[in-house]
């Protein structure tokens, strides 16, 4: 399997351990990479505000770009927002032909044109479609038996387009996790809001979100997320939550390539499992075949 792949801004910044652990898993899974050249920001949250032909025209250039690379392959896009930028930009332009004119008005300055016959994938939609949990299966030397893990989606991988999965009740993680032979924490928060951006310009009201979604997760060894901006809020507020709760809410959140590739003995070094801000090292513990290198 072949894929063109779009980074994103978080995934070349603040959560590098992402990009490294799916290029990682992607590669023990035999799967190619093509990652756009000269990609720019998609305008993640806040272009929308400033502007809606903004928001936009910068992911519209990205897709442009995958379209001179090879417009017979699907775009990876591992980053939710970066996904739900991307794939807005497709709709858009599906029933928006005069839309579709002014983009390429905007990105013909830059010798791009856009077409629209770019398919925008999740990360998590290849994993549980085009993968699958077998191949996964088919792949563990170190299985997490005896973990449980609570698999924590958000928002904008499943809304508002629900491709791939149940926005309300989503599963697709469920038999990937499984794979590994972990067992899933049973919990209603794994479609619940963190509060995105709104940790910033609304504190409390995230702080208030993140807490629920830790307290219910306080039985599991870990949360895996697939998205930068839930990691950011899970992992980095869990000191002053608990202090807040006056309750012990410390858990590990780790993206979902690295738990996968965990169990499939990729290194801890190939998977950054060393740069998120929680430690694993429950999880390791716990693994039925030992640690991973």
């Amino acid at each position: 399997m072949k894929y063109l792949y779009y980074p994103g801004c978080s995934l070349d910044g603040t959560a590098r351990e992402y990009n490294q652990s799916t290029k990682s898993l992607m590669k023990g899974l035999d799967v190619e990479l093509m990652e756009l050249t000269d990609w720019s920001c998609c305008g993640a949250s806040a272009a929308e505000f400033e502007s809606r032909l903004l928001s936009l025209a910068l992911p519209a250039r990205n897709l442009a770009i995958a379209e001179t690379m090879a417009d017979d392959l699907d775009l990876l896009a591992p980053c939710s927002a970066c996904y739900l930028n991307l794939k807005k930009v497709t709709e858009t332009i599906r029933t928006d032909p005069a839309m579709l004119s002014t983009l390429n008005q905007i990105l013909a300055e830059d010798g791009l044109t856009l077409t629209g016959r770019i398919h925008v994938r999740h990360l998590l939609d290849i994993l549980s479609v085009d993968i699958g949990a077998k191949a996964i299966r088919e792949r563990v030397t170190s299985p997490l038996s005896g973990t449980s893990i609570a698999p924590y989606y958000g928002c904008q991988c499943l809304r508002p387009y629900a491709v791939f999965d149940d926005p309300e009740s989503p599963t697709s993680m469920n038999q990937l996790i499984e794979a590994t032979g972990a067992r899933i924490h049973e919990w209603d928060m794994g479609a619940k809001c963190c509060g995105a951006s709104h940790m910033n310009t609304h504190h409390q009201a995230g702080m208030t979100l993140v807490g629920a979604i830790l307290s219910s997760a306080r039985s599991a060894d870990a949360i895996v997320t697939v998205c930068p901006m839930c990691q950011m809020n899970l992992e980095g507020y869990q000191n002053s939550i608990s202090a807040q709760n006056q309750t012990d809410l410390q858990i590990p959140i780790l993206y979902l390539p690295q738990v996968l590739g965990m169990a499939m003995g990729i290194s801890r070094k190939a998977l950054q499992i060393d740069q998120n801000l929680t430690p694993a090292g429950r999880i390791f513990m716990k693994m039925g075949s030992g640690t991973i290198p």
